[in-house]
This record gives structure tokens, C-alpha cells and sequence, in this order.
């Protein structure tokens, strides 16, 4: 896996929490008279614009583990993945502390011991069938606490019809993609020219702007980290990034205000036939095809020609915390949850990558669509969610880094002191 990670996230991701039966916090055992353990998962919601919900899978996944399992009960809370991170903040403040997560990262929670080492809570059988290059970003200090549940890759995707309109190149039903930076300018002054309402797609508001912008920086030599896992976010390489994109704002070549554009209607947008050529990822698969979009996908454009397009890696997580003190019934639970039927369903439900060797081989027979972002994840690069010091930037990234389009210098310098302070 390459080092030089920025950005965790986001896509997707998995954590249960356990409770006591009662719901309350503090870590003692629950039960109930018939000697019944009931056990809380806590999970991020993978549906978009409310459609499509994760609710009704956990709690099928739940009910059908009961029936095996009848000693033990999931109490599932699934949660808006915009949310998720504060309101598992507020639970371990308040020593509310559940036993499963699925969902953002777990860095903060390991180094404050709170969290089961994953060989603690996971079946030997479904370790060795992670795909390795994701169980490794789970590690801390040699111990892995995060356990992969889903990941996704990037591409750079084009609306055909629009590139056409434009008079742009294209070979033969697919649009000729940008391979540089100075052609995706070119390609974005056409489409402007052409009437379409947003060329270039720049989504830096507060759902996923630690993406965004990473996608930018590694395709010019930056990103979160230098090669020795040094903070290096007001980089010499990440200024000239945004100074790039600045200048595509200011020449209308994007939305109006791109820290104000969240993801998922950007997204939106680009279904109804109005961006013409955006990062895109494969959650949007159902879209394209119910609209029945001519797309293109490729390779993320580089800052300069003949340097390699770098794709980015996203990971989302299970871990299990310890106060409550249900090791075996985490790892009961998630050798279920784990169960190639499960996994696989769950990614062809939500168009995500498998984390399992197994649900890999079936994915790539039933989804073919998903086949090049398998083919690109092992080489993608990934933000340093094992970084405890992550967390606390990931959060600051996502609110403060659209102001960097007007100051870039001032705003990743401030950002890379936030970095270092919650380092210490």
C-alpha cells in the first residue's frame, strides 16, 4: 500500500457498538433473566438522499443472527454518515460506550485504549481472508484495532452527451478524457461555452471536502503526509493545487461557491445532466443507469504530463469497544456479519468494493461494473486513518480547506498547525 496517505474516508464505512440491555453507558455486562446478551451495533447510512437506507439491511442482518444466535440480541442504530462521527463523539464522552461500529475511523479510539485489538474479536479464518492492503491500514503501533467492512476507489468521469455537445474529442461512443490539468481547463472552457451549467464538478463542502481535495493533491506530488508520515498539508505541492483550482473558480469553470457544494448533490446534478465532468465514484453506477447516462470513466488527470494518475483509496471500518466487556459476542456477531452471502450483498446493494478475498472473486462475476475500481484499489493511496491526529484534522478539513481556493497558503497553514497540535 502506498505510504503517502491523506484522506480516510470516505466512503463508506462499518462499526458495531455494545450497550448494556438497558442502553445505558459504563461498561457493565447485560442480560435479562433468560440469560439473553444484548449487544448495540452502531452504523453510518449508505443511502443516499434518503433513499435506499442501510436500516433495513442491519436489521435483517440482526434478525436472521438471532435465529442463530439466541442468546444473544443486536440492538442495530444506523446513522446519517454526515452525523455518525459526533454523535459517537458524544457516546464515548459520555461514557455511553458501545461495543460495535461500523462506520469512520478508529485511530482516537485505539489510543485511548478503548478499543479490542481486532484478533480479540475476529474469527482467525475471516482475518486471513482480508485483502491485505486493507486489513494494514487498520493497524496502530503493530496492533490492528480497525477491521475493513467496505472501500471504494476514484475515477475522473465525463457525461458523453455534454463533451459532445461541446465539440470535444471523442473515440468513438466515448469521450477522448483529459490527461492533464491543462486539458481539463481546455475541456471546462468548452463546456462552458457549450451552455453546460457546471463544467468541472468541485465538491468542497462539509460531506466530503478531505476527498476532494486529496484526489487534487497526490495528482500533483502532495497530499496529507510526506513519504516519512510527516504532516505535510500546506506542502509546497498542496498550495499550487489550490491555486490551480482558485483559478478555475474565479474563470466560472466550476460552481459558484465549491466549499458550499456537498457530494451527494453534486452528484445529483450530474445525473440530471447538468455537470459535465466531475471525481467520481461507483455509488453512482445506479444513477448513471436509471437515467440512462453515456459516461465515460478514466484515470484522475495529472497536474503535468507523464506523471502517473494516482487514484485514492477509501476504507470503512468495524471495531469493537471494550468497556462493555462482550468480546464473544462481538466475534460471534462478526464472523456472521463477515460470511461471504453478506458481505456480498451488502456491496452490490451499496455499489462498493469487497474487503474479503471471497466476496472479491463473487463481485467481480456478478457486478462487472465494479471491475476497474477492484483493478485500481490495491495501488490507490489513503488518507493516515491509523493517525489518531487524523480525526481531529478530518473534522477541520471538511469545514475550513474551500476557503483555501481564496487563500491557500493561510488556510492549509492553519490547517497544518491544527495537524501538529493534535498531534501532541
Amino acid at each position: 500500500m502506498n505510504k503517502r496517505l491523506w484522506i480516510a474516508t470516505a466512503t463508506a464505512a462499518g462499526a458495531a457498538l455494545v450497550l448494556t440491555a438497558c442502553g445505558s453507558g459504563g461498561g457493565s455486562s447485560s442480560g435479562s433473566a433468560g440469560g439473553t446478551t444484548t449487544i448495540k451495533l452502531v452504523a453510518a447510512d449508505y443511502g443516499s438522499n434518503g433513499q435506499n437506507p442501510s436500516q433495513a439491511y442491519w436489521d435483517g442482518l440482526a434478525q436472521a443472527f438471532e435465529q442463530a444466535n439466541p442468546n444473544v440480541k443486536v440492538d442495530v442504530q444506523v446513522i446519517n454518515w454526515n452525523d455518525i462521527s459526533a454523535k459517537l463523539a458524544t457516546m464515548v464522552q459520555n461514557k455511553q460506550y458501545p461495543d460495535i461500529v461500523e462506520g469512520p475511523g478508529y485511530a482516537s479510539f485505539a489510543q485511548n485504549g478503548l478499543l479490542y485489538g481486532a484478533d480479540d474479536v475476529l474469527d482467525p479464518a475471516v482475518k486471513a481472508d482480508l485483502v491485505p492492503a486493507l486489513a494494514k491500514a487498520g493497524e496502530q503501533g503493530g496492533t490492528a484495532y480497525g477491521i475493513p467492512f467496505v472501500s471504494s476507489s476514484r475515477s475522473f468521469l465525463i457525461n458523453n452527451a455534454l463533451w459532445q455537445k461541446a465539440g470535444l474529442p471523442m473515440n468513438g461512443s466515448q469521450a477522448v478524457a483529459p490527461k492533464t490539468w491543462a486539458e481539463v481547463e481546455t475541456a471546462a472552457g468548452k463546456l462552458k461555452a457549450a451552455g453546460v451549467p457546471v463544467p468541472l464538478g468541485l465538491p468542497l463542502g462539509s460531506e466530503e471536502a478531505q476527498a476532494e481535495s486529496f484526489m487534487w493533491a497526490i495528482n500533483n506530488g502532495g497530499g496529507y503526509v510526506d513519504s516519512a508520515g510527516k504532516w505535510a498539508v500546506d506542502s509546497a505541492a498542496n498550495v499550487a493545487t489550490f491555486e490551480q483550482l482558485g483559478k478555475w473558480v474565479d474563470a466560472g469553470l466550476t460552481e459558484k461557491d465549491p466549499g458550499s457544494v456537498k457530494r451527494t448533490d453534486l452528484y445529483a446534478d450530474f445525473a440530471s445532466g447538468k455537470v459535465g465532468m466531475l471525481n467520481g465514484m461507483p455509488t453512482q453506477l445506479d444513477d448513471i443507469k436509471k437515467n440512462n447516462l453515456a459516461v465515460t470513466w478514466a484515470p484522475l488527470p495529472t497536474a503535468q504530463a507523464g506523471q502517473t494518475s494516482q487514484t485514492m483509496g477509501v476504507g470503512d471500518w468495524i471495531y469493537g469497544f471494550k468497556p462493555g466487556g462482550h468480546a464473544a459476542q462481538i466475534k460471534s456477531f462478526l464472523t456472521f456479519v463477515y460470511q461471504k452471502a453478506n458481505q456480498v450483498k451488502f456491496d452490490e446493494e451499496y455499489n462498493l468494493l469487497p474487503v474479503t478475498k471471497s466476496a472479491v472473486a463473487q463481485v467481480q462475476t456478478d457486478a462487472p461494473a465494479l471491475v476497474p475500481f477492484l483493478n485500481a484499489l490495491p495501488a490507490a493511496q489513503f488518507v493516515p486513518v491509523s493517525n489518531p491526529a487524523w480525526d481531529t484534522l478530518n473534522a477541520q478539513v471538511k469545514t475550513q480547506i474551500g476557503g483555501a481556493l481564496k487563500d491557500p497558503k493561510g488556510v492549509l497553514g492553519t490547517l497544518q498547525k491544527a495537524a501538529a497540535q493534535a498531534g501532541q
